[in-house]
């Protein structure tokens, strides 16, 4: 059907909805149409939508003049975009005009059109899978949704999903937080006991929880995980990646579950959701027959459960995954920083044991003694830090004011005095305690009491003012000691001093008159 044909068909449909008494926000939403383009549809008679599309097929195409450079490209490439298509046009055709995608879209499909090129794309080729032998495998696979709690709030809920391949037999467990390493291990924990037993081969997505790095094939494992798989007697293999077809039985089995079971579902707490999943498994999932097989999971399981490997539940040890300590003695944990004790770094190399614990995380020793433990913080881009795990400088101030202190005629007025401080300027303590210390060497101890004495009295709570206020006394002191210096004449010893006696130089007469004549005379 060609597209003038399409198009009048769609302009009919359109009108009949409207006689039927279809709104136009109806119409939009059953023909996939925008609003302005069905009012436009309704707002012309059948005649006029004829001379419409008329009127569009003999419309000059701007892009004309470029048909042929076109067509030469799509016959050689026929699987050609028209985003890549429009690029080649600017690199290779000067003064290309500059129009939008859209229009080179359309030209690109009337090209094709004109010329019978069309689109080809390569298709991949499947064939059957058959069905694995019993206890041979089980796939892994991971989802998450939203769901609504009591006050109409979203809850992001993650889950994980197990199913034996050839019983189809399903496990999930429900989570609030993202899953890591641990959680995956617990979450097969979980699934194996649900089973009551291990399959051979596990399959998984080349995930982050699982790998660290693809490695041409060489996968290399996330270390948590690694050594969990060493404990268990299952292999491993992981799909290449974009091939979903390869674990498509798992893939069903999360479609699933949001379908069948999430959706529309209320959420109370996580417990209450895992609660409900195991009803519902035990309920539908594994009771109804599966549209595959034909057979109910849970009847293929009670075949299949004798050739699974057996599983003993063990107290699981403690996961240890080491991380750097930074100069700044912290660890960056899920892009969160987190604090350690001073002196946990001790140069290039150091490092500590983490472990999660419910929702905390735990730093160790690499023995496993603990050091410290944090609350896991929501989010990313936080620093978490311990009280304790500040810098203690008091106790270094204190030592300091207590020197000084020793080196006072009145130490009980240079702790009042350094507490005013201390109280006005606690940043700047230290520098105003070594200004107080520089002052005091310098001026004689009694001008530094009556100095302290006087800062004290007035509430003075600088080093600065401080040292004014001994320059001050200096100053004073040294007035007063020159005014010490005069003469003392009559002494209570009744002798004088040799100063006392000394006769000034005298003049003699002659030597005035002398002058005095020669005066005259001239």
């Amino acid at each position: 059907m060609n597209a003038y044909l399409t198009k009048l068909m769609m302009y009919h449909e359109v009108h009949r909805m409207s006689m039927d008494g279809y709104s136009v926000s109806k119409i939009c939403r059953t023909v996939l149409l925008n609003w302005r383009t069905v009012k436009s549809y309704l707002s012309m008679s059948e005649r006029e939508y004829e001379q419409f599309l008329a009127r569009q097929s003999d419309r000059n195409k701007e892009l004309l003049p470029y048909e042929g450079f076109v067509k030469s490209r799509l016959q050689e490439y026929q699987d050609t975009s028209s985003a890549q298509m429009h690029d080649w046009l600017k690199e290779h055709c000067e003064g290309f005009p500059l129009v939008s995608p859209k229009t080179v879209f359309n030209f690109v499909a009337w090209v094709r059109q004109q010329h019978q090129l069309p689109k080809i794309s390569p298709v991949g080729e499947y064939e059957m899978v058959e069905e694995t032998p019993y206890g041979r495998q089980g796939q892994v696979d991971f989802g998450e949704y939203n769901l609504r709690d009591n006050q109409g709030k979203r809850v992001k809920v993650f889950f994980f999903t197990m199913v034996l391949s050839r019983s189809r037999y399903k496990y999930i467990w429900f989570t609030t937080h993202y899953f890591t390493s641990e959680l995956a291990i617990q979450a097969h924990e979980k699934a194996f006991a649900f089973f009551e037993g291990i399959p051979d081969e596990i399959v998984y997505d080349q995930d982050k929880v699982f790998i660290v790095s693809e490695n041409k094939g060489d996968i290399i494992l996330t270390e948590g995980f690694r050594a969990y798989t060493r404990e268990r007697p299952f292999r491993l293999h992981f799909c290449r990646k974009s091939d979903p077809e390869s674990k498509g039985k798992i893939e069903n089995v999360v479609k699933y579950t949001k379908q069948n079971f999430l959706y529309n579902r209320p959420f109370c707490d996580i417990d209450t959701l895992n609660q409900e999943a195991v009803a519902w498994l035990y309920r539908t999932a594994n009771q109804m027959p599966h549209n595959g097989t034909k057979k109910e999971p849970y009847a293929q399981w009670n075949i299949e459960r004798p050739f699974l490997q057996p599983y003993t539940a063990s107290i699981p040890k403690p996961l240890l995954i080491n991380y750097t300590i930074r100069k700044d003695n912290t660890i960056s944990w899920k892009s969160n920083f987190y604090s350690l004790p001073l002196g946990s770094y001790k140069g290039r190399g150091s490092a500590v044991a983490v472990r999660v614990e419910n929702d905390q995380l735990l730093l160790c020793n690499t023995d496993g003694s603990e050091i410290c433990r944090h609350q896991i913080a929501i989010g990313s881009g936080q620093k978490i830090k311990k009280a304790d795990h500040t810098r203690d400088k008091s106790s270094a101030i204190n030592e300091m004011i207590e020197q000084l202190c020793a080196c006072l005629d009145t130490p009980e007025k240079g702790r009042e005095f350094f507490r005013l401080i201390r109280k006005s300027k606690p940043r700047y303590i230290r520098d105003q305690l070594l200004l107080f210390r520089s002052v005091a060497e310098k001026a004689e101890r009694v001008v530094i009491t009556a100095a302290l004495e006087y800062c004290c009295q007035n509430q003075i709570n600088s080093a600065g003012d401080f040292q004014a206020v001994v320059e001050q006394y200096s100053q004073a002191q040294q007035t007063e000691q020159a005014m010490g210096k005069v003469l003392k004449m009559n002494p209570l010893s009744g002798s004088l001093p040799a100063e006392a006696l000394m006769q000034p130089a005298l003049s003699a007469i002659r030597d005035y008159e002398i002058i005095l004549q020669i005066k005259y005379q001239s």
